[in-house]
C-alpha cells in the first residue's frame, strides 16, 4: 500500500470514528393504542426522518462501510398515542438561570395540554428541582389557562428556578407520589443531564413516565440543535448595549467601549451581536485563545486602532481569556451546578486596558458595560416567542406518544426528537466559517497570538 492509499484509508477511518455512537434512536414507553383526539391533523410517522447535515464525501464513506447516514426522528402528532389524555397528570419544571422565553414555553405547554389534548391536570414545580424535594417545602402550582394567559408578556418565569443537583431518587419518589405521567423539563446542559438520570431511574423502577426536555440555553451551545429559544432576544438586547458603548466611545477622545456578554463556553451571543450592529472592532470569545501582551497581542492591536481612529468598541464573551485570570488566581470555585466559576473577564480587561494605556502615555476614556442580567430577564421578542411556543407544542406531542429521554430540536424547517445522551455528548461552539465572517466584519487580526 502506497502512502496515498494509506492516507485515504486513515481519512476514512477517521470519518467513521467521528460518527461512531451517533445513534439518534428514540426510546418509547410502549405500544401506542389510544387514538389521538386531534381532528384532521397531519400525523407524523416514526419512520419519518430529518437528515443530519453531513458532507457528501462522508455519506459515501458511511455507505461503503454499510453504515446508515444519521437522521433525526421528526416530531409532531402521532395518529395513535400512548397516554389517555383524560387520565394524564403532567408536571412542568424549569431549572438554571433565567432566559427570555421561559414563560412562553410554560404557557404553550399548558395551552397545548389543556385545549388540544384535554389533559387538564397540570402541576408547576416551583424553584427548579428543589420543588421535588420535601425538605424545601415549596408549594406545587396548579397551572391553568387562566393563570398563564398573559405570562408571555413578562420576563423571567412564574415557576421560579434554581441551580444545582438534587437527589434523583427523591425526585422520582415525588413523581410517583404525585401520580405524574409526563414530566416536562426546561433547561440547558445540566438540566438535560438530570433528565437523563431521572429517566434512567424511572426505567430502573419499571414505571411509565415520559421525560421530555425543551432545551433552554441563552448561549445557544447545545449540540445537534440549530438554536435554542431566547438566543435571538439575547443578542438583540446585547446589540443595544453595544450601540450605547459605541456612542460613548465616539463621544470621547480616545474613547473605548467595552461590553461583556454571556457565553461560558461558546461565543454565539458575542459573534451574532457583533454581526448585528457592525460597529464592533474586536470580539473575544472562549473558542479563540488570545495573548494580551506582545507585538501581535490584543492590547497592541487595540492601541493601533485607537491611534488610527480615536475610538474602539470591544465585545468579550464571559468565558473568554480565562487563562489570563487564572495566572493571577490559584483558587478554583464551582457554582451550585458544578461548573467551574468564571472569573470576570470584563472587569479584568477594564483594569488591564487602563493600565496598558497609562504605561503608553496615552489618555483614554474607557466605558465598561455588562448587560447580562438585563439580557437574561428580558421578555422574548416575537421570533423567540413563536419558536418557544412551537417547541412546547411538539414537546406535548412527543410526551403523549410515549417518547422519553429526549429533547426537542430543529433542523431547517423541521422539529426533531433528540436523545438526551446525544445532546450532552459534546458542546456546540462557534465554527470557523462563522468566525471568519466576524473577522471580516470587525477588521480585527485573524489571531492575537505571538506564536
Amino acid at each position: 500500500m502506497d502512502s496515498r492509499e494509506s492516507g485515504v484509508e486513515a481519512h476514512e477511518q477517521e470519518v467513521l470514528a467521528s460518527y461512531e455512537g451517533l445513534d439518534f434512536a428514540v426510546e418509547n414507553l410502549g405500544r401506542r393504542t389510544v387514538r389521538n383526539p386531534i381532528q384532521d391533523a397531519l400525523f407524523i410517522r416514526d419512520s419519518q426522518r430529518v437528515p443530519y447535515p453531513i458532507d457528501l464525501c462522508d455519506i459515501e464513506i458511511l455507505l461503503r462501510a454499510g453504515r446508515d447516514t444519521p437522521a433525526f426522528e421528526r416530531s409532531g402528532p402521532r395518529e395513535y398515542i400512548y397516554f389517555d389524555p383524560s387520565k394524564v397528570r403532567s408536571a412542568i419544571v424549569n431549572c438554571g438561570g433565567l432566559c427570555p422565553g421561559l414563560n412562553d414555553v410554560i404557557r404553550a405547554l399548558v395551552m397545548q395540554l389543556y385545549y388540544v389534548y384535554g389533559a387538564r391536570r397540570i402541576n408547576g414545580i416551583r424553584y427548579g428541582l428543589e420543588g421535588f424535594i420535601p425538605e424545601y417545602k415549596h408549594d406545587v402550582m396548579e397551572l391553568t389557562p387562566a393563570l398563564v394567559r398573559n405570562i408571555h408578556h413578562q420576563g423571567g418565569t412564574i415557576l421560579g428556578s434554581s441551580r444545582g443537583p438534587q437527589d434523583i431518587g427523591q425526585i422520582v419518589d415525588a413523581l410517583e407520589r404525585m401520580n405524574v405521567n409526563m414530566l416536562f423539563m426546561i433547561g440547558g446542559d445540566g438540566t438535560i443531564r438530570a433528565a437523563l438520570e431521572i429517566k434512567n431511574e424511572i426505567s430502573r423502577r419499571g414505571i411509565k413516565i415520559a421525560v421530555v426536555c425543551v432545551p433552554k440555553t441563552i448561549d445557544n451551545d447545545i449540540s445537534f440543535i440549530q438554536k435554542s429559544f431566547g438566543f435571538e432576544t439575547a443578542y438583540t438586547v446585547a446589540v443595544q448595549a453595544i450601540e450605547a458603548a459605541h456612542n460613548e466611545a465616539r463621544g470621547a477622545y480616545n474613547g473605548i467601549g467595552l461590553v461583556q456578554v454571556m457565553g461560558r463556553h461558546s461565543g454565539y451571543i458575542a459573534t451574532f451581536a457583533a454581526l448585528g450592529v457592525r460597529d464592533v472592532n474586536f470580539v473575544l470569545i472562549p473558542e479563540v485563545p488570545f495573548d494580551l501582551e506582545g507585538e501581535k497581542g490584543f492590547l497592541n492591536a487595540l492601541r493601533k486602532r485607537v491611534l488610527r481612529r480615536k475610538h474602539a468598541v470591544v465585545v468579550v464573551a464571559e468565558g473568554a481569556g480565562q487563562r489570563h485570570l487564572r495566572e493571577s488566581s490559584s483558587k478554583v470555585d464551582h457554582d451550585p451546578s458544578g461548573n467551574v466559576s468564571l472569573l470576570n473577564i470584563g472587569r479584568f480587561l477594564r483594569g488591564r486596558i487602563s493600565k496598558y494605556f497609562h504605561e503608553q502615555g496615552m489618555p483614554i476614556t474607557l466605558k465598561y458595560i455588562d448587560p447580562s442580567y438585563i439580557i437574561r430577564s428580558a421578555p422574548a421578542n416575537p421570533i423567540d416567542s413563536v419558536f418557544a411556543g412551537l417547541l412546547a407544542q411538539n414537546a406535548v406531542h412527543a410526551a403523549m406518544a410515549g417518547k422519553t429521554g429526549i429533547i426537542l430540536g430543529r433542523w431547517g424547517a423541521q422539529f426533531t426528537h433528540l436523545p438526551c445522551h446525544i445532546a450532552v455528548s459534546k458542546r456546540k461552539q462557534v465554527d470557523p466559517d462563522l468566525w471568519r465572517q466576524v473577522i471580516e466584519a470587525t477588521g480585527q487580526p485573524v489571531s492575537f497570538t505571538n506564536d
